[in-house]
């Protein structure tokens, strides 16, 4: 006689599997969501990742707004401009005019007559905040302030700075001066991008001239060694301002608060930004910039193949531990004709996040290529032509 052995897999055990199932399931599904930016009591503000330009955390960063010092960002970064162009150079004297030297508020007592080098006046305009230092460049490299203001406003239209206007090289309060938290970032941007040899001096915490020593308004440099500038401001109309950056990792972010209610606030809220982001996102380098993705076939060209890259680094800021998730697809538009420059565009690079499209950067030529020789010419137009009927 055969016996069934009775099952001890009873319906409650299969629904505590079931269950555990779906759970699983479920979890998998589920996404860590990143949480809201912390409250920021600002007029206006803006978090954005320096490589990327992905905006973090923003509210009202459009908003026309007195800068008060952090208009000498804008300063700086002419003056920077001028040096690099060669009309200008470090060890250059200006002399000080006595509407430099009565220039009101922050000081880096400069004397009338006196003859200051261009470093030195930017360095009393970057740490000491200097309202003289920065009218006296002004004058020395434009001959006075209203023409130097012009030159600051033809440089904020070529970076695509739209709710900025400058009267003076100050940020002293004047009617229709004025800047947003997103103009700012941009100019930050360029200034760290474009001059990294005169950056560090945004970082440095005093400066001494005339015998008397002067410290860095940004209480952040004390504070957190990873912040290493940028620039204070302080009206009564404005309030207290900070364009803050800091580098953790390899990944820069940069920060802007305008109108909080004191030197203090100024501080805490840029960090809270700043702390934000470096917790919640990250920055992953997804191609070297000036390197060859591609080594595509130059037609009629005078050598066979030509290098295609990007101009610069690409980047892209995701949620922090999603970097899994960013796809890339570069495309070349065949077929590539000589002769064509350097830096000619041939095709894209396209970024996806989660089958989202986010960033898309031309692929261009990392070297010019010239005309081949009549014989080849003359094949690769053949070779063209059967590819052509081919469907290739």
């Amino acid at each position: 006689m055969f016996f069934k052995r009775k099952s001890k897999l009873t319906p409650s055990f299969f629904m505590i599997v079931l269950l555990a199932l779906a759970l699983q399931a479920n979890a998998e599904s589920l996404e860590i969501q990143t949480p809201a930016p912390p409250a920021i009591d600002a007029k206006a503000f803006i978090l954005q990742d320096f490589q990327s330009g992905k905006v973090l955390a923003e509210n009202n960063a459009d908003e026309r707004l007195a800068p008060a010092s952090l208009t000498k960002i804008m300063t700086v970064y002419v003056v920077f401009k001028e040096l690099a162009n060669g009309h200008l150079k470090l060890d250059d004297l200006a002399t000080i005019s006595k509407k430099a030297w009565s220039t009101s508020g922050s000081r880096m007592f400069v004397e009338v007559n006196a003859q200051v080098k261009v470093e030195d006046l930017l360095k009393g305009v970057i740490i000491q905040s200097g309202n003289d230092a920065s009218v006296a460049l002004a004058e020395h490299l434009a001959g006075d302030e209203a023409t130097f203001a012009d030159m600051l406003n033809q440089h904020a239209a070529r970076l695509g700075m739209k709710n900025t206007h400058f009267k003076n090289a100050d940020g002293l309060p004047v009617e229709d001066h004025y800047t947003s938290a997103r103009d700012l970032a941009i100019l930050t941007t360029a200034l760290i991008k474009e001059f990294p040899q005169y950056y560090p001096w945004f970082s440095q915490k005093e400066f001494t001239y005339n015998n008397i020593v002067q410290h860095n308004r940004n209480l952040l440099l004390s504070r957190d060694g990873t912040v290493d500038g940028v620039k204070t401001g302080h009206t009564e109309d404005a309030g207290y301002c900070l364009v803050a950056s800091a580098l953790r990792n390899d990944m820069r972010l940069i920060s802007v608060v305008m109108g909080t209610k004191s030197a203090n606030a100024r501080a805490v809220e840029n960090q809270n930004l700043l702390n934000y982001g470096f917790r919640f996102f990250e920055s992953p380098r997804l191609y070297e910039g000036k390197t060859s993705l591609s080594d595509s076939k130059a037609w009629k060209g005078d050598v066979r193949t030509v290098p295609l890259g990007l101009a610069e680094s690409l980047y892209v800021t995701v949620p922090r531990g999603s970097a899994g998730d960013v796809k890339t697809a570069i495309r070349v538009n065949a077929p590539i004709v000589a002769p064509f420059n350097e830096g000619d565009k041939f095709g894209t690079v396209e970024v996806t996040y989660k089958d989202q499209v986010v960033d898309q950067k031309d692929l261009i030529a990392l070297k010019a290529v010239g005309e081949g020789s009549v014989f080849r010419r003359l094949f690769d137009g053949i070779l063209m032509r059967f590819a052509k009927a081919d469907g290739q």
